[in-house]
């Protein structure tokens, strides 16, 4: 009969073959699997067998200290995270010491930013061999800092990196901590900017930008705006005196302002011969009845031009339902489309995700049963797809035509072929990189550097 380790809820573990001599982990009798957090995971053959490679930033909180590991493959497993998200995950299989004792665990790879803990470990790994006390933590021992310097921390002066500011409103956010972690990690100054401080002095000799409390934001080399949809106009406004400042902006204010308006990104995307699902606009409610003609009869989409994530968009399922809709949008004077309905899709699309003219990730969002908006947001589910060439020369040409560096394409698969349904210049990366494992955050921070030429 083993001795079991007693340990509490949080304790330090390491992993000696991968080169990880300390590591915070959970542990989580809850969870079956472990898992470990690593970025840019990559499969590869090493002597006709199956390996992965990959980076981890042992310490939380902190990009400087990487190791890069690499080790056998053992599987590939569709894991749910505690979120909700259903993603495929590499498996390895690696030695864990833990209070002076050593055994092979399992563990899956994935990207834990926005968990607290670099490291979960689940009940397979402690089966017979650990009794956790929930109320203790660090029954083990913790390594001093001293200890922690030694291991992750090298005297080595680092290459100064840019400038980079992230033009943003909420620093919590899963896709706003990993495109300032992806900035650090590949050596720059990465400054979250919230919004709501910044303001701004016109002028055309001398024009700037504050931040709250007076600080003066002239020096930054280059801007990432991740403007939500009810600041479009105060952060178009913001990215535009960053641009007069000569300060670069991965996606322009242009660029932004139009994709926000949904009826000239369609007008645009038409003339640059991208095809969309039929579609038909219309300021009077007394035309009802040729608008739902036009677009092929009930069951059509009803748009609110101004919804975003799924909301202001309703499925009308006969031609009474779609009246209804259009007269009651209309009587609130909003601005709505109408458009067909692609019943063979299935409540299913594809988002594809273009960073500097290049497809970087695809995934499908499914919709839950009995909806049709297959939006993550409204609890549709993410898996990775393959798409096909002309999907992504869609997603290509459509970025190109909106003039955006960075940007999620929504397409649909219809009898007729793909559809564009939307562009959208500030696409969510928690989904997609769950489902997909991809860096997308690490792109968009190359897609600067190309722009620097800095190497």
């Amino acid at each position: 009969m083993l001795d079991k380790v007693i340990v509490g809820s949080e304790e330090w573990c390491s992993f000696p073959s991968l080169g990880i001599p300390v590591i915070k982990a959970r542990v989580d009798s809850g969870a079956k699997t472990s898992a470990l957090h690593a970025t840019n995971i990559t499969p590869f053959e090493k002597n006709g067998e199956n390996w992965v490679k990959f980076d981890i930033n042992p310490i939380q909180n902190n990009l400087k200290a990487v190791i890069h590991c690499e080790t056998p493959l053992i599987d590939k497993r569709v894991v749910k995270s505690s979120s909700g998200y259903r993603e495929q995950r590499y498996v390895i299989k690696t030695p864990l010491e833990i209070g002076g004792s050593t055994w092979e665990v399992e563990l899956t790879l994935t990207n834990r930013d926005s968990m607290g803990f670099r490291m979960l470990l689940g009940r397979e790994a402690m089966s017979g061999r650990i009794l956790v006390d929930p109320e203790q933590k660090y029954l083990l021992g913790q390594p001093t800092s001293e200890k922690i310097k030694e291991y992750y921390y090298s005297d080595e002066p680092s290459k100064k990196g840019l400038r980079i500011g992230l033009l943003a409103s909420n620093p919590e956010l899963y896709s706003n901590k990993r495109i300032m972690e992806a900035g650090e990690m590949r050596g720059h100054e990465m400054h979250f900017l919230n919004l709501k401080y910044c303001y701004m002095k016109l002028d055309a000799d001398t024009p700037e930008i504050h931040y709250r409390g007076g600080r003066v934001l002239n020096d930054f080399d280059a801007v990432i705006p991740r403007i939500r949809p009810s600041m479009t106009y105060y952060g178009c406004a913001l990215t535009r005196q960053f641009e007069a400042l000569k300060v670069f902006a991965l996606n322009n204010s242009a660029a932004i302002s139009q994709s926000r308006d949904k009826l000239f990104s369609l007008q645009l995307l038409l003339n640059n011969g991208v095809d969309i699902p039929t579609t038909g606009f219309a300021n009077s409610p007394l035309d009802t009845n040729d608008l739902i003609k036009m677009v092929g009869g009930s069951p059509l989409i009803v748009k609110l031009l101004e919804g975003t994530q799924g909301k202001g968009v309703v499925l009308a399922e006969t031609k009474k339902a779609a009246e209804s809709v259009i007269n009651a949008f209309k009587s609130l004077n909003a601005n709505i489309l109408v458009q067909e309905f692609i019943k063979e899709a299935n409540g299913k699309d594809l988002r594809l995700f273009v960073v500097d003219g290049k497809v970087v990730a695809a995934m499908q969002r499914e919709a839950l049963p009995g909806e049709f908006r297959a939006n993550i947001h409204l609890g549709g589910t993410a898996s990775v797809v393959k798409v096909t060439s002309e999907e992504k020369k869609i997603a290509i040409k459509a970025a190109k035509a909106m003039n955006l560096k960075v940007a999620g394409v929504d397409i649909i698969r219809s009898s007729k072929g793909p559809l564009l349904l939307e562009v959208n210049s500030s696409p969510g990366l928690e989904g997609i990189e769950g489902a997909t494992q991809k860096d997308i955050a690490g792109e968009m921070i190359k897609a600067i550097e190309k722009n620097f030429k800095w190497k």
